[in-house]
């Protein structure tokens, strides 16, 4: 962006300049993202209170020596920050709502041969579920977060689109709220480039302005799903199996099912490949493998639909159902579980367990958990 950053800030200052006065939740997560969220709130003229979410045991050695979303350091971190601001900041207990929602979802998962999503869960249960409680609690009208996802109210209700900076989009992890959630939360940083961020922390002296980006899963900080699961008593998926082809040949053995995810072609270790793996079954703990050209999906089963809004009648619908994937053309169609997703070109295979998000061009529409993967 080419334009100053006392306009780019007074631009979202004067945006959130209707809401002058109205208490506002910062979810502060000790990192740039969030802190330059609570600034610009501040300058704003909002009733900002920063909460930090102690959603794991900081005791953790682990935790400590890496750094995450959810460290001690990071706590500390965005109290600072809310010191230099001048807001009201609490650090919140919710390890047991995490580990009811995120934790122990996410050892089953990986148990049964899913692959999860945790950032998706901790988004619906924790943040905008348990945090919205607490803004009750506070009399907030609203949670502000540091999402890279972009809010748009107009006549016909409230919108949500994706980011500006295409490499920190985060709406596919908010698929799954609902229009009810979406209605009380802010994304101040949402229409930024994530240089501009940088820039932003800077402009203000903010103590995060360099803060390193954690990629890890908050509460696997060094990495090692394989360790975690093991050291949190995860058993059924690391029992001893197979792998097959998808015609039933023998290809080889493995050490529990944990180790793989659906989609993986990496460390596989099998003759003739390369090979995708394509099924996870832990009944019988066999992994399924096929070839590339073999494991494209046409359709996948999504359940525990949400809409923000219900996409028209014709209206073009494209649907990703990882991350990294970009948004496909697809026919929705109503079913036993919820909807049939059916993509119009085969795509690279999707896992049960993950976030289907649906968009109408720019726009996120809703989304489920994909149940089944055809």
């Amino acid at each position: 962006m080419n334009n100053s950053i006392n306009t780019i800030a007074q631009n979202i200052i004067d945006e959130l300049s209707p809401l002058k006065g109205v208490r506002v939740i910062a979810a502060m997560s000790g990192g740039v993202d969030s802190s330059v969220m609570a600034v610009l709130l501040k300058e704003a003229g909002l009733d900002v209170v920063g909460v930090f979410l102690n959603v794991w045991d900081y005791s953790r050695d682990e935790v400590n020596r890496h750094g995450s979303c959810c460290s001690l350091e990071d706590s500390y971190d965005a109290r600072r920050v809310a010191d230099h601001i001048g807001i009201p900041f609490y650090a919140m207990d919710m390890r047991k709502e995490f580990r009811r929602d995120v934790i122990d979802p996410f050892i089953a998962d990986y148990e049964t041969g899913r692959t999860p999503n945790p950032c998706e869960r901790c988004n619906r249960f924790v943040k905008f579920g348990a945090l919205l409680e607490t803004a009750d609690q506070l009399e907030a009208s609203f949670i502000a977060t540091g999402h890279y996802v972009q809010r748009r109210d107009d006549e016909h209700g409230l919108h949500l689109f994706k980011g500006n900076d295409a490499h920190k989009d985060q709406s596919y992890f908010l698929a799954t709220t609902n229009r009810e959630q979406a209605k009380r939360i802010l994304f101040p940083v949402g229409g930024l480039e994530k240089n501009d961020t940088r820039r932003l922390a800077h402009h203000y002296a903010l103590p995060t302005a360099d803060k390193h980006e954690s990629q890890d899963i908050c509460f696997i900080p060094a990495g090692d799903r394989i360790a975690f699961l093991k050291r949190e008593g995860a058993k059924s998926g690391f029992r001893e199996g197979d792998i097959v082809s998808q015609d039933g040949a023998l290809l080889g053995r493995h050490q529990g099912i944990a180790h793989y995810t659906l989609g993986q072609r990496k460390g596989l270790g099998l003759p003739d490949g390369p090979w995708h793996v394509v099924s996870l079954d832990g009944v019988t703990a066999r992994v399924v493998v096929a070839h590339p050209e073999d494991a494209m999906i046409r359709s996948v089963d999504v359940g525990g639909i949400v809409w923000i809004r219900t996409p028209c009648e014709g209206e073009l619908v494209t649907a990703k159902v990882r991350y990294q994937m970009q948004p496909a053309i697809c026919t929705l169609e109503a079913s036993d579980e919820g909807l049939k997703v059916r993509f119009d070109s085969p795509q690279k295979p999707s896992a049960p367990g993950q976030v289907a998000a649906f968009y109408s061009g720019d726009e996120l529409l809703g989304g489920g958990i994909v149940s089944r993967v055809g």
